[in-house]
């Protein structure tokens, strides 16, 4: 996401009661990765290996999550916190699968690879979002 479209995102989000003390990078930081996890799930699910649903599967739950963070109006801090813990559990699902076949395959250890960032990132933004409490 560029610079601008973060920018007007902060000032939306900064209005709403209890985000004005959101850390931005932290949030640009965990959609990023979302949106890397979301792409190599959806190209990893087409290998046609046992860790195809888990990847699609990965792919829908990081875009619902990058998407949810991208709107927040709406969100309060345990449905957002419910929706990380989602997001890293699939990530884990995935990731542990696709691990199964790295040694054969380069996309599914690129797949597991972008989970385990993904998970990392969700997990900074659930701190950040604990130290705002």
């Amino acid at each position: 996401m560029d610079s601008m479209m973060m920018d007007m995102m902060s000032k939306d989000m900064k209005s709403m009661p209890g985000m004005d003390m959101m850390d931005m990078s932290v949030m640009q930081a965990c959609m990023d990765a979302c949106s890397a996890c979301e792409q190599a799930c959806t190209v990893c699910s087409t290998q046609m290996m046992d860790c195809a649903p888990a990847c699609m599967n990965c792919a829908d739950m990081c875009n619902t999550m990058m998407r949810a963070m991208m709107r927040m109006q709406g969100m309060n801090a345990a449905t957002g916190m419910a929706m990380l813990d989602a997001c890293i559990a699939m990530c884990q699902q995935c990731m542990d699968e696709c691990m199964e076949h790295a040694d054969m395959s380069d996309v599914c250890k690129m797949c597991a690879q972008a989970c385990k960032a993904c998970m990392d990132a969700c997990m900074a933004m659930k701190n950040s979002m604990m130290a705002m409490s």
